[in-house]
């Protein structure tokens, strides 16, 4: 059976990306064959360079109002699109050629902390301001509204009274490193169809 090919769409410096790649450097279901950024300075495409993964870079007027980016990843055959840090709203056009193919990590339990501009440290402000005594992550799949999509996997951390919006951030992304490659590895066979080749 031939290899599922994953896109990854980042906006910044793609740590997740990073793990991700590693991941699937010497995978035998799996290969990332694609990153793609809305940001010409993202350091994602200094990290996709250092795995000799081919990168495009695309402006707003490309994602939303041409098919230029379904185009590219049809061309590359691309089976599930992975969101890692990408901050924009998916239009129509790449949820319907991607039927539940799109999925995307979100540094909080949803459906709390979730919906447009809550992302990165805007959440973990939110959860500590709150006084929350958990967080974590959610990895979903993505429909047409911010963080709304089915859940797909969750993983939690406690907050101390001691921690600061550092100290929780760095729980979120060690559990973000550890679970998202292995959540992606499990839905290879999904994404590819049921179909044995």
């Amino acid at each position: 059976m031939s290899k599922t090919k994953i896109a990854i769409l980042a906006s910044g410096s793609g740590s997740n990306a990073q793990k991700i790649m590693e991941h699937f450097k010497h995978h035998p279901d799996g290969e990332v064959v694609l990153v793609l950024t809305n940001n010409p300075q993202a350091y994602v495409l200094q990290r996709a360079d250092n795995f000799e993964i081919p990168t495009h870079v695309f402006t707003r007027e490309e994602f939303f109002k041409t098919d230029e980016v379904v185009k590219i990843l049809k061309n590359m055959q691309v089976d599930l699109l992975v969101l890692a840090g990408f901050l924009w709203l998916i239009p129509q056009s790449l949820l319907k050629a991607f039927p539940n193919q799109i999925i995307n990590i979100h540094p909080s339990l949803l459906p709390k902390y979730g919906g447009k501009g809550m992302y990165g440290d805007h959440v973990h402000k939110a959860v500590l301001a709150d006084g929350e005594t958990e967080s974590g992550i959610t990895i979903h799949f993505v429909n047409e509204h911010f963080d709304e999509g089915e859940t797909i996997h969750q993983a939690k951390f406690k907050i101390e009274p001691e921690d600061t919006l550092d100290s929780i951030k760095l729980k979120g992304q060690q559990l973000e490193h550890q679970h998202f490659p292995k959540v992606i590895e499990g839905l290879l066979k999904k994404v590819k169809g049921s179909v044995i080749e």
